[in-house]
């Protein structure tokens, strides 16, 4: 499932904001086109993100300034760790005097492969029949092939593996509704769409055998940032003895960010609340709404982390080093 095409060196993206009624395609024509897009999750997912950005930095580098076009672009979503580390391989590769359209296309063949190995890990530490919990949508529309959270569960179907899979809606940009379902009802996977709110009962009664989630970034000591609301979820998966399984790829990992504390949460306009897919307002205009976009997993609540490079176990902040080498 494609979420950006690169074309007779034109720009296009899926815009996943009108997911799952209309599938529409956007040419990005401009660096102000290039941030809208990031910031406004017309494509979003921290591979995605990164991908696009380093063919966006290509495509504008002839009109801008690269180093301030690096700097526009960062500031778009700033938790997104993929996203400086793709525009700063673009500087580099300028810096190099390396072709920059060649250097955007290595990014996103690096993410398939890296996807795929993270999907490949991953599906090692689950069984045929298993119940799986998913919050947000980290599958291949936040990717290239395949996606982190969601990748063991497509490369599984594709082995013949059958998961019942239980997806969180993720309030308040419905991704896990939209964009999580809509991918997994595609892939022929088994598909049952739950509130937010139920994933306690549904871990209690017994259906839920592992939770997958994606990440944003994952700090020295092994805390994740994660889409708001998983952090609930490892709460209850710790209560309820499930393994709670982070999946992204290696390059999310943020040596220089000593501890969860350290990451920058990124806050969003909170008519996202009120009004983002509904009809009507669901609150007075004048309520305050308080919406980051991410909360922080303590290391703690984590089974395994899981990357392109291997299964990581406690303790993180010894061995997410111990893994490069």
């Amino acid at each position: 499932m494609k979420n950006l095409k690169f074309i007779n060196n034109k720009l296009y993206i899926l815009d996943q904001r009108l997911l799952p009624n209309e599938e529409k395609w956007i040419e990005i024509t401009s660096k102000e086109q290039a941030y809208n897009a990031i910031h406004t999750l017309m494509v979003r997912g921290a591979p995605a993100i990164g991908v696009f950005a380093g063919f966006a930095m290509a495509v504008f580098a002839n009109e801008n300034n690269l180093y301030e076009l690096k700097k526009y672009l960062d500031s778009a979503r700033p938790t997104a760790v993929n996203l400086s580390w793709a525009t700063q391989r673009i500087v580099t590769a300028s810096q190099n005097g390396k072709n920059l359209i060649d250097e955007a296309r290595s990014i996103q063949e690096e993410d398939i492969e890296m996807c795929r190995k993270i999907s490949t890990h991953g599906l090692s530490l689950l069984k045929d029949g298993d119940g799986i919990l998913t919050h947000c949508n980290a599958g291949e529309l936040a990717a290239s092939k395949y996606g982190t959270g969601l990748g063991p569960l497509i490369l599984g179907q594709e082995k013949g593996y059958s998961f019942r899979v239980f997806s969180d809606e993720t309030r308040p940009l419905l991704q896990g509704a939209r964009l999580t379902s809509y991918e997994l009802e595609k892939a022929g996977i088994d598909v049952t769409l739950i509130c937010d709110n139920m994933a306690s009962l549904v871990m209690k009664k017994g259906l839920i055998d592992a939770v997958l989630v994606g990440c944003d970034r994952i700090a020295a000591n092994g805390d994740t940032a994660n889409k708001i609301g998983t952090s609930a979820l490892a709460v209850l998966a710790k209560y309820y003895d499930i393994p709670f399984y982070v999946l992204g790829p290696y390059s999310t990992v943020d040596f220089d960010c000593r501890n969860g504390d350290d990451i920058v949460i990124e806050e969003r306009n909170g008519d996202e609340i009120k009004e983002m897919y509904f009809k009507n307002p669901t609150a007075l205009k004048e309520t305050k709404c308080f919406n980051p976009s991410f909360d922080v997993t303590d290391h703690s609540l984590i089974t395994a982390i899981i990357t392109d490079k291997g299964i990581v176990y406690p303790p993180f902040e010894k061995n997410l080093k111990e893994t490069i080498k």
